[in-house]
């Protein structure tokens, strides 16, 4: 398992279309990836999981991943939510 902690710098943190937008990215792995936030875990391939989540540009959070290809996984979500990704 892969962890890493991300804080998110998108400039208006993750509404509906960031949300749309990460799970793309999520679903191109075949790792099972979650975002954790407080004692909150969703799977971050989950649309409307993700939006339970409520996160605002500056929150932190912990993206982990599971599997074959999780290295890659983390790397891609973590580069996405530190808006270094224009996806």
């Amino acid at each position: 398992m892969k962890l890493q902690d991300v804080e998110i710098k998108l400039k208006n943190g993750l509404e509906a279309r960031p949300i749309a937008l990460l799970v793309q990215v999520a679903t191109q792995y075949d790792s099972r990836i979650y975002i954790q936030s407080g004692e909150k875990r969703v799977n971050a391939k989950s649309i409307m999981g993700m939006m339970t989540l409520v996160l605002a540009a500056g929150d932190k959070v912990t993206v982990s991943a599971e599997g074959e290809d999780e290295e890659a996984a983390v790397a891609a979500i973590a580069e996405y939510l530190s808006g270094n990704d224009a996806v």
